[in-house]
Formats: C-alpha cells, structure tokens, sequence
C-alpha cells in the first residue's frame, strides 16, 4: 500500500551515520572464489581502508585459497582481516563462517578438507553435520535461513541480510521478520564481488566462463545491477537498519584471530628413542663428515659444520633437516638418483649427510643466505630426483606421515593472453574457429600487442565487439582461473597440515594439494620441502646402466674422474648438445668466449648466462678480465676476499651479500634482506633504505661513490635473477657429468637421453643427428630388434618403439616379448595387435627385418588383420603377392618425420636443395666457410624459439637442414615485420647478415619467407 511505512520506519529505528557507528563487511569474495570474484584481494582490503572500514571478511567459496593474499594486503593498509569462508553445504542453506580464535580456524580449516577430500578436484560435498561438527569456535552468517543453524551455533549465529536495489523493502521486511521468528540477531552484509561497480562486466564475463555459456544466453544467472561492491557509509545508512550495521562490528570484533598466530610445526619422529632431534642430526653429521674424509677431516670443514650446527640449533632447524636427509636416504634405498642443491644443500652438514655430492672445501658458500638469525621466514631447500621416480618420493612421503600432515603445494593458474582470449571469446560469442584462430596467433606469456596480433588474423579490434574483447582480455589476465600443483614443493607437518590450510584432492591419482602457493607459504613463514624432478639424472642414471652393461664399468656421480682433459676440449668447442645447462643458444655461445678449464670454470658458465648477471652489466667486465684485456683492481682486503674467484665481478648472489658485509656493516642477515629487497624493486620505498644503508656504509669504510654505486647497481640487477653459487655447483656438477658421459660413452648418453624424454632442450632428431656426426651408427626401427627402449648393438645404436607416435609402452613391451618373428602374419598371431597399431608398426617401416617395404607391409597389415576373425586364425590366405610402386626417397623421408619426428634416410630439405640453390639459399654447413658481414640466406626446419626476458625483445631461432643448423638472431622490428611467418611457419628462409665471433656462427636476420610458399608447387607436404 502507498502509505504503508517502510521496514526501518516500522521498527523505529533512527539512521545516523554508519560512518560514526563504523561498519565491517563480512561477506566478500575475491577472485580465489575462482570465476565468481571479479576483484583481487589487495584491491578489496585497499577499499575498504579508503572507505574506513571497522573490519573486512574473506569469504571466499568453499576455500581459504586467497586469505593469505588479502592478509598482506591488509598489513600494508592497516585494515583489520577477519578468516572465513561461504560454505555451500549439499543439504542445507548457504552461510558464511569466520574463525573467532585459532582453534576455531582449525576447525574451519579442517571442514573445508573434509568436503574437498570428499569430492573430485574443484568441487565440495559438505553436509549440515559436518558443520555441526566443526561449528565450536566458528561465528555463522546464515545467508538464507537460519532455522537449521540456530541450535547448533546457539549465540554465535546472525541472519546475513544484503540489499541490492532490487525490491529492497520487500527483502529487508522479509528479513526482519524471519529474524524475529527464529530469534536470530540481523546483521548488514554487501555480498561483494567486486571492489568498485566498474568491474560488474568483468563479474558477468566469469559468470558466463563458469557456467560454460555466452553472457547474451545467461539470463538470471547474472547479477541485475551493479551493487555488488564495497560501499561508502552514506550509502550503507541508505540501505540498512542502524543496528544491522552496528552489529557487523560487534561481530568483528569477536573474531581476534590473525594469520600471524599461526606456527608450523616440524616433524620430529625422524629421530630415535632416547635422542633429541639435534642430537641425532650431530651425530649423523659427524658420521658422515668421516666417512667423506676418511683421511681426517679437514679444519675448514670442521668449522663449517660447528657454525651451520650452532646455526641450526638456535634457530630449531634440526627436525627440517632430518626431513631432508630422510627424503634422500629413502631415494637411495630405492637406487634413485638425487642431488639437493641450495646454499643448505651445499653446506657442509648437507656434504656430509649425502644430500649433495658438492664438496663446501671446493667453495665459499654463505650459510646465512638459507638461515639466519634476522630472518623470520622458513628455510627452504630443492633436491631433484630422477623424474621417472620422483613419484615413489612423494608416495613415501604419504605413507610416512599421512595424509593428515602431507600435502603438495599448490601453484596458482593464472590467466595468460592465449587462455584469457579463449574464454573471453567464447564468453562473448565468438565461434571456436574465430577464437582458435585468435589464441593462436598471441604469445604465451607477454599481454602487450594483443590488438595488433588480433588485427592480424583480421578480426576488427575497433569494433564494439572488437574492444569488449580486448578490454576483458586485459582485465583478465593475472586472475586466477584454478588451483594447479606445484612441481614439488612438499609441506609436512608435526601435527594436522588439515589444521594449518585446506587439503584437497589433485587432479593425478595419489596427490592431495595444500591450498596455497609458496609466495603464501613464505608469507607465513611455513616450510616447504622441494621435492622436484630433473629428467638430467633419469638420463645419468640410463647412462650408468648401458655403461655397466656394455664395459662392465660403475659409475657413479662422486667416481667421474675429474679434471677429464678431452671433456673440457669438447665443452671449449661448444660441442655440448645434450649435456644438461650449457646446451642453449646462450650457453653455447658463451662456451667459446668463456673457455671452462676446470669445475669453478663451469660454476661460473652456469652462472653468467642469467638475467642477473646480463642486467647487472657484469658478464662483459668478467670476460675482459679472464682474457687479460682490463686489470682487475679490489679496493681492499676485504672485497678481494670476497670477490678474487670471480676477478673482482660479484656474479652469485652469495657474493652480492658478502659485499654488504666487509664493504658496508651489513650483518648476514641484513644483506640477505637486501637480497630479497632488490627482488621486490616493484615495491616502492623498499630499496631506497637499503640503499642508502649500503652507500653510507660504503662511504664509512673509505670506499668510493662510484664504488658504492656501481656495487648497488649489480645487487639490483640481479633482483630475483640472480643465482646462488651453491645451486650453480651443483648444476655444474651434472653439467661434467653428463659432458664426460657424452665425451666418452656417446652412444650410451644418446640413448639415455632419448630414453629418458620428455626432457632436455633437444627432439630425439637433434640428438641423433648430433650422434651421427660423433660417429655413431644408427639403427632403424624394426619389430625383430627393437626394444622399448633405444639400445645398442656393437656400439651401433637401435632406435626404440618408444620414439614411434602413438604407439604406447604396453604395445611396445607386447612387441618385445615375442621376438624374432618370422613373418607379418607370424607378428600379427603372436602379438594379436589391433588391426590401429598393426598401421601404425607399417607407417613407420618398422617391418624391415621382414623383407617387407613400407607400402608392402602397409597392405599386408590391412589384408591380414584377424582381429575380428578368431576362427580363422590358423588358416592361410590363399590371395597372391600383390607388386606394389615403392614410395619415392622423399615420400620415404616424409613418412619418417610423420611417423618417428626423424629419418635415417635422408632430410627433408634436401629435396629442395636445386630449387633453393636457384633462390641463392647457402646451405647451414657452408656458413663457416662465408666472409663475416656478407649478406647471405639460409633455410631450414625450425627447431626453436627462444626469447630470454633479458634479450630485449630479441628472438633466437635455430634453423636445420641436411648439412647442420643455423642459428638466427631476429630484432624486434623484424619479428614484427614477418611476425605471422615468425611465429607460425615450419621452415623459414631467412636473409641477413652473418657474423663470426669467437667461433660463433650466427644470421642477423633482415628478412623472413615462408619456404613452404617460396619452393610450391613441390611443398604440399609440409602444409
């Protein structure tokens, strides 16, 4: 009725300003409600402090994936946090619940990991008495109706009411009402999804990404208006009663947990009964420190380990570093290879524990960068593991402490243009041929020059459509789309991790996952172990086996004879295609120049192809240097302590602090905080103080401004680039390795390498045409001699089925079990393979040793299958010998690419050999030969693609053809001159300058073809 009062008027409730009541929000969601929140979590929290917000609650759905994020945010701004979360029960109404105490977090965080353990990955099955069951402690904001929440929350349970310009006194009578009935306490709350209503469109496009559907046909399900978002006072007062807002800060200001208060606890059953944990870390160390010096150990070392062991004790570090010993022991025992890497990897408790195989006496590694008593933040270590095995690892890991107290961490998904352009498009109604055709022509990761890279594919970037879509695009990209795994970070806990973050199920069988990231877990100052692959010491350990097979010799990384004269040869020539870090573009380039002569050498390599180095303008004066061509001068003792193994350039980070040390006061642990400041150079105000520390101090100790200066500009460059000398040992360590290896036993390294993949930084085709050239013999794949696995015979080595697309391990070992066959009916009854896999064995010429052809044995398989014919197995087919046409050298080659990505026959470009001659194209191997500076055009498969983030918009390409590779440096103007050639064609023609240096060959590139247009009509198979 028209003169009926309104709900306010009806209960006499009076509204002043909620400005001077205060008001808290305690129903938001950020973008960690993944496709809902259309907001990050430091713009929410910086809001609500502009907006003076008493508090502001996280909420997000079913999950505590983003509360570590707005904590941050919420220190920085000074607003007070409240935990919590909307859980979506499957028999009851939705309500949101926040953690009054620690103990009431638990409870919450445990609710959550019980629903997601109960349900696949991304999905939730909690029930009204699993609330009940955790509901102690926990505050609930019934979002519907609370009748079924009352008695189990008692005093502790609110009605949530939230108005939207939608019938607003219809749904706050409604309300008010219903609180009365059930005795329920009213409390204002926004239902935000977003910080501020431009960001509604945003809201409506994840709307439509999430239930997979174009925004035009999603009707109800998007949000009416834009109200969702963080409002002012004034406008709070508009809507609500006083005391539904006055009752959000009571609220709040029950709820006094923080995440600060949470503390990680160690496990510590590690040690045995009757011993401390340090006391069984000393004596293990002990131990192991004589049995790696068995000659007496050396005093250097014994006071490293009195140091780190003091070290570890003051900080209570011992049961971490059992952890990691336990890790390592358990591989061993198993024969898995691994190698720990880290400053604590390469300490000298880490030596003698086994964790590294890296001698500290061969070092100058700085304990304090990994702990120190300044540094509030967990210690954190990587050791690598065979990446076949790495699994049985992380299974023991389970086993050993439970589900309970074990979880992956978690990596975060983001948006990136490619995937952002996908389901913007789709939202917005593209078809999926438009949005395929658009994805595809856009980086992977760089978000600059999307219009121009959509134009190209000629959709019209300045229509409405056109720039609905860009702008999305941008918005979305860096939002969270889901939560992935991280490649190893392992977070094991003394009492329930379910206590300390949700647990979910991952998407692999066997993994559960944390809900929170490492940047998360560092916030908080909680341990992860990095339990993580590297296909390197799968192919060491292959290695080692055909090794011992074929020369009865054992190796093992501590037992490769160092100093090998012929492998350092062979790494000054660059010869290095294989050999794990220093088989780049950059890397060989380098090789030359640089010269390695002994291990140190090679810690360097590994080291100086880095941003670090390159943005600190550190590489050229360390060159100078090592050729003699400059005078390497230290300002004193100090710094030439700290610097003379790298000739007065500070290429390590440990370097970098040790300068802050003698060169301006620094502690240890302030200089690893600088460290992590000059990483963080994004953070305004942050670097300036350390900067002016480190030159005053400088400048206290004699030494120059230009000194000073020039010492804090290599620290910045390296920021979070820079790279330790304990992780680079330990590189360099399996960098000599597997170069011995590939010196001395190439064509076991070769199969190993092939039999490890996916890995590494070449295609078996580069592998084995690189073995070939070293004088290796090669062998064809053939069902009579080829196993799963490459193998050698006499030194000649024979391709595997593994390399065969398509073909899986169970085909290949069926294949293997019951050779020799005698003939393609004999293999087709014994092996009783599908009429698909019988194909495909004949595609691949793999029927050889049969005296059967390609195009033979392709109609034999077809005619002879008996798959569906099981009565007529035993009986002959009475059908002449058919004479077929054999297929023409190219086709053969062409056949071999498609079926094994290699041919042992011939090349593909050298079939367009004349027609490129004719088109003054030099071949690949010829370039050695050609004056530096003349203009020349090479051509040839496309191998890869490379643009380091410190080239400066540079593209090197690696081009193959029948004589060798070439290798192109493209400049920004002219990748985006032929970009669509660039990034897209699978043989270039490429013209430009070539230059010689320090025996590095390369084409500065001017101009990109297409071959496949310039040599037509003959191309039509590359297409």
């Amino acid at each position: 009725m028209p003169d009926q009062p309104d709900a306010k008027r009806a209960l006499n409730l009076s509204t002043p300003s909620a400005r001077k009541v205060g008001y808290a929000e305690l129903h938001c969601k950020t973008n960690f409600s993944f496709l809902e929140g259309a907001s990050h979590a430091d713009e929410l929290v910086s809001r609500a402090g502009e907006l003076g917000y008493h508090a502001l609650a996280i909420t997000d759905r079913n999950s505590l994936a983003g509360v570590v994020r707005a904590h941050a945010a919420a220190k920085q701004v000074g607003v007070k946090l409240l935990i919590g979360a909307e859980i979506v029960p499957i028999d009851a109404p939705p309500l949101t619940l926040l953690a009054t105490d620690r103990q009431a977090y638990g409870r919450l965080a445990r609710l959550i990991t019980r629903g997601r353990r109960n349900a696949e990955k991304g999905d939730c099955r909690i029930t009204l008495d699993d609330i009940a069951e955790h509901s102690a402690g926990l505050l609930a904001g019934a979002l519907v109706d609370p009748t079924c929440y009352r008695e189990v929350f008692g005093d502790r349970c609110y009605l949530v009411t939230e108005l939207h310009h939608v019938d607003d006194q219809t749904t706050l009578a409604h309300a008010i009402q219903l609180a009365k009935r059930t005795r329920v306490p009213l409390v204002a709350a926004g239902g935000v999804h977003f910080h501020a209503p431009s960001r509604r469109p945003l809201a409506d496009i994840l709307t439509a990404i999430r239930v997979g559907r174009p925004v035009a046909e999603c009707g109800e399900l998007l949000f009416p208006n834009a109200e969702r978002y963080l409002k002012t006072a004034e406008q709070l007062a508009e809507l609500f009663p006083i005391d539904a807002i006055r009752r959000s800060v009571d609220i709040a200001d029950r709820c006094t947990f923080n995440l600060d208060e949470l503390r990680y606890d160690y496990p510590e059953e590690l040690a045995p009964r009757g011993q401390t944990p340090l006391e069984y870390l000393t004596r293990l160390t002990w131990d192991g420190a004589r049995g790696r010096y068995p000659a007496g150990i050396p005093e250097k070392i014994r006071q490293l380990l009195e140091h780190e062991l003091n070290l570890i004790a003051a900080l209570h570090y011992e049961a971490y570093f059992l952890t990691v010993w336990d890790l390592v022991r358990f591989a061993r025992s198993r024969n898995i290879l691994c190698q720990g890497r880290g400053s604590a990897a390469n300490s000298a408790v880490c030596f003698c524990l086994g964790v590294t195989s890296v001698d500290p006496d061969r070092l100058d590694v700085l304990f304090e960068r990994f702990i120190s008593k300044e540094r509030g933040e967990a210690p954190d270590i990587d050791v690598d593991f065979e990446h076949e095995r790495r699994e049985e690892v992380i299974q023991y890991v389970y086993e050993k402490y439970g589900r309970e107290r074990a979880g992956m961490t978690a990596e975060v998904i983001t948006y990136r243009p490619r995937s952002a352009i996908r389901d913007v498009g789709k939202a917005l109604g593209l078809s999926l041929e438009q949005v395929d055709v658009l994805a595809k022509m856009l980086d992977h990761h760089h978000a600059d020059k999307i219009e121009q890279r959509c134009q190209m594919t000629g959709f019209d970037s300045h229509s409405p459509l056109g720039r609905q879509l860009l702008a999305f695009v941008a918005e979305l990209v860096g939002f969270p789309r889901h939560l992935g795994q991280h490649v190893g970070g392992l977070v094991v806990t003394n009492g329930p991790l379910c206590e300390l973050v949700p647990i979910e199920n991952a998407s692999m069988p066997g993994r559960t996952v944390i809900e929170w990231d490492k940047d998360d877990l560092d916030e908080l100052g909680i341990l992860k172990v990095d339990c993580l692959s590297l296909g390197m010491l799968t192919a060491i350990h292959k290695s080692f086996d055909l090794v011992r097979q074929h020369h009865g010799r054992d190796l093992t990384l501590a037992n490769i004879p160092e100093g090998d004269r012929e492998t350092y040869a062979m790494i000054c020539r660059a010869d290095t295609t294989g050999v794990f870090q220093i088989e780049s573009r950059a890397q060989m380039s380098m090789l030359p120049r640089l010269r390695p002569q002994c291990f140190y050498d090679l810690v360097i390599e590994v080291a100086i192809v880095r941003p670090g180095p390159i943005q600190g303008n550190m590489v050229h004066p360390y060159l100078r240097r090592r050729s003699e061509q400059e005078p390497v001068i230290y300002p004193n003792e100090a710094i030439r302590a700290v610097l003379h193994k790298t000739l007065g350039v500070p290429l390590f980070q440990e370097q970098a602090m040790r300068l802050a040390v003698v060169a301006a006061g620094f502690t240890p642990g302030e200089a690893d905080q600088l460290r992590r400041a000059m990483a963080a150079w994004r953070r305004p105000g942050v670097i300036d103080a350390f900067k002016i520390k480190l030159i005053n101090g400088m400048l206290g100790n004699g030494l120059t401004t230009e000194f000073a200066e020039q010492v804090f500009q290599q620290i910045r460059g390296f920021g979070e680039y820079g790279f330790p000398e304990s992780h680079a040992a330990s590189f360099a360590l399996l960098a000599y390795v597997s170069a011995w290896l590939k010196c001395h036993y190439p064509a076991e390294f070769c199969a190993a390498l092939i039999n490890s993949q996916p890995m590494g930084f070449y295609a078996p085709a580069q592998l084995i045409r690189d073995a070939e050239q070293h004088g290796i013999q090669i062998l064809p794949i053939d069902v009579n001699h080829s196993r799963r696995d490459c193998t050698l015979e006499n030194g000649a080595l024979r391709l595997g089925l593994r390399m065969l697309s398509g073909l899986g391990e169970t085909v290949a070992r069926i294949v293997e079990q019951w050779q020799p066959y005698r003939t393609l009916d004999d293999f087709a009854l014994r092996t009783r393979l599908s009429r698909a896999n019988l194909t495909k064995l004949a595609h691949a010429d793999a029927f050889g040793s049969l005296q059967l052809d390609r195009r033979q044995s392709l109609w034999q398989a077809l005619s002879r299958c008996k798959e569906s014919r099981p009565l007529l197995d035993h009986l002959d087919d009475a059908e002449p010998q058919t004479l077929l046409p054999t297929m023409s050298p190219q086709e053969q080659v062409l056949k071999d690419y498609q079926t094994a990505g290699l041919s042992l026959k011939g090349h593909p470009i050298a079939f367009y050999r004349l027609k490129l001659q004719s088109l003054g194209v030099v071949p690949a191997g010829s370039l050695g030969q050609l004056k530096s500076g003349r203009q020349v055009r090479v051509a040839g498969l496309v191998l890869l693609r490379q643009r380091p983030s410190t080239a400066k918009g540079i593209t090197f390409v690696t081009l193959e053809d029948e004589t060798g590779q070439a290798n192109l440096i493209i400049r920004m103007d002219v990748w985006e001159k032929f970009y669509q050639v660039a990034r897209t064609a699978s043989a270039f023609i490429a013209h430009g300058r070539l230059q010689h240096q320090d025996q590095v060959i390369h084409v500065l590139v001017s101009k990109l073809e297409n071959m496949v247009v310039a040599v037509r009509p003959q191309s039509r198979d590359f297409r």
